[in-house]
């Protein structure tokens, strides 16, 4: 069985970033012209009026400050507040798969590795911007790689669920190079007109080339030691948008068919079975938290990697053991642990091990130890 090793990854970085005191001015904006739009309502005691936004909120109820965007114009755009990103014609990239191929070039390029020696391409993300033809597939095609490609979805957890398909696939012989691309486009999903979920999301794409031992040739290289994945079915978070709202004659722009989540239960349910999880599948490969030099969780909210962090290692993190990216990127939904990943190894020595942890809706859990040669 051939032993797996990641040897480069890549990052795309929109260009626009939007700090928590330019969104808050947003959403402020649109509350108090809605306030006033219904002020006679508000007054009889119809009708709640709704409540300002904070940086301090933001900040306290999740640790991020600022996020990475597609378009912000539309964003900021109080009588909007979406994202404006224009259609393109049918023979004209994909944005995913543009964004794909700035993190896949990276990528490729640390690992030393031609595209067309790609065998496999997953993308993977929570959102795919069309049902068919593939986005892989087009990605597949832009760079010139071989084999087969396929788009896979399993929400925030989409990167290590792709790590381990693409990881047994070289295990099993079937190929020997693969490449993951989680493109990211978050901020088309937010509502940013609800208080309590309007700062969580951004937008990125990264890519992560997995090889077998017996081809790879990159400096730097780390033996995927074991994957594990976990799904438990939960509504408390849910988006509803699909091909099937025109045909139930449902309103398509409802505030259902865009990220909806019960907060307080996701933290409560999420946290134990994350931990459980990473502590389990260490136990089976005979290691313990104590062997862990680093934790690249998934960045969702920084409460949430505080908790989990705790209690795989039982004990506070030292600094930089569990390293936090959210506070600048907000939450990128499946790139995220991979962020993390790609910005926080480069200080480990050979034999160091850590463990790539996504988890979200679903809900949905992955698990992925390392270990730097």
């Amino acid at each position: 069985m051939s032993q797996v090793l990641i040897t480069g990854t890549g990052l795309f970085t929109p260009p626009h970033a939007i700090d928590n005191a330019a969104l808050v001015a947003s959403f402020n904006a649109w509350v108090d012209a809605e306030n006033e739009r219904h002020a006679e309502a508000i007054a009889a005691g119809e009708r709640e009026p709704l409540a300002h936004s904070s940086s301090e909120f933001i900040v306290k109820s999740s640790g991020i400050h600022s996020r990475f965007v597609l378009d912000a114009e539309g964003i900021l755009d109080p009588t909007r507040m979406r994202p404006r990103l224009p259609e393109r014609d049918n023979d004209a990239p994909s944005l995913q798969c543009e964004m794909g191929l700035s993190a896949a070039r990276d990528a490729l390029e640390a690992a030393g590795v031609e595209a067309g020696d790609i065998e496999l391409v997953i993308v993977a993300c929570s959102n795919l911007e069309r049902p068919y033809p593939a986005v892989a597939a087009e990605l597949q095609d832009a760079l010139g790689a071989g084999g087969y490609a396929f788009d896979m979805n399993v929400a925030c957890s989409s990167a290590t669920f792709a790590i381990e398909t693409a990881a047994n696939a070289i295990r099993a012989g079937s190929v020997k190079r693969a490449l993951v691309v989680d493109p990211e486009i978050c901020s088309a999903h937010l509502n940013f007109r609800d208080r309590d979920s309007h700062f969580i999301f951004g937008d990125a794409c990264t890519a992560i080339v997995l090889e077998s031992e017996t081809v790879a040739t990159a400096a730097e290289r780390f033996e995927v030691l074991g994957t594990r994945l976990v799904t438990r079915f939960s509504n408390a978070i849910r988006n509803n948008a699909g091909f099937l709202n025109r045909v139930t004659d449902s309103d398509p722009l409802a505030v259902d068919k865009l990220f909806v989540q019960e907060g307080r239960r996701v933290f409560k349910e999420v946290c134990p079975l994350v931990a459980a999880l990473i502590t389990d599948h260490l136990a089976s490969l005979e290691l313990s938290g104590d062997d862990l030099s680093r934790l690249w969780l998934h960045q969702a909210n920084r409460h949430m990697n505080d908790l989990i962090a705790r209690r795989v290692l039982g004990h506070e993190p030292i600094p930089g053991q569990a390293p936090i990216i959210l506070d600048r990127y907000a939450n990128t939904s499946s790139a995220g642990s991979i962020i993390a990943f790609h910005l926080y190894r480069d200080d480990l020595p050979s034999g160091a091990l850590g463990v790539v942890c996504s988890f979200g809706a679903g809900y949905s859990a992955g698990s992925v130890v390392v270990r730097r040669q």
